[in-house]
């Protein structure tokens, strides 16, 4: 059996098809030594501002644009807000939008530590807030996306599952603890209607409940 979950989440892993001006962006992600997600998740997250029909989407930790590329690919008319510390990444993921074509007027990046910029962004004002940054800080950044969030809107939280180590409960480091107790506490919140998908390593999904 455990051979066949195996197999199934490796042809779901397989069978995405990756934009070309995406495939770009990972590549230039990976010879920087920054982490991108997983296509799979990528394509999600595409279906989810789809979805959503999203017009205001925040990330935080833009790596070399390929998140907020799949977002955008799912939200054509869509203006992304991407949040990062490091310049060089945030440099990278400009060239990228140029690359892929995305007018200037639908991204907007900000250099600064998230836990310093979140605080002075308007609250219940976007439809999508993607978290990939700082796992240590996840649940810090979960309260602040739910703030963003409007009523209908949705966090999501790519390696929720932190290289599987979230499922495994012999694992008590600080991070897994964080992640294993936010999925656990949102899956009973009467606030947010909770998923977590193995896609991936992992993706929690987070829709703010209409007040």
């Amino acid at each position: 059996m455990v051979s066949e979950h195996a197999a199934i989440w490796k042809f779901a892993q397989e069978s995405v098809v990756e934009p070309e001006h995406i495939a770009r962006a990972r590549q230039h992600a990976l010879e920087l030594g920054a982490d991108p997600i997983a296509a799979s998740v990528g394509s999600q997250i595409a279906v989810l501002a789809a979805a959503a029909g999203a017009r205001g989407i925040v990330e935080i930790g833009t790596g070399a644009g390929v998140s907020g590329l799949w977002l955008l690919h799912g939200a054509p008319n869509a203006v992304l807000t991407t949040i990062d510390s490091e310049p060089e990444h945030l440099a990278l993921a400009r060239q990228a939008f140029h690359d892929a074509r995305i007018p200037a007027a639908r991204t907007r990046f900000i250099t600064g530590r998230a836990a310093s910029v979140l605080p002075r962004m308007n609250e219940a004002s976007y439809d999508l807030v993607l978290i990939d940054a700082d796992p240590e800080n996840v649940i810090e950044y979960v309260e602040h996306g739910l703030r963003l969030a409007r009523a209908g809107g949705t966090v999501l939280v790519p390696r929720a599952l932190h290289d599987g180590r979230v499922a495994d409960p012999v694992q008590r480091d600080d991070v897994t603890r964080a992640l294993r107790s936010l999925i656990q506490e949102t899956q009973q919140s009467p606030a947010v209607i909770a998923a977590l998908s193995i896609v991936g390593d992992g993706l929690l999904q987070l829709t703010k409940v209409t007040a």
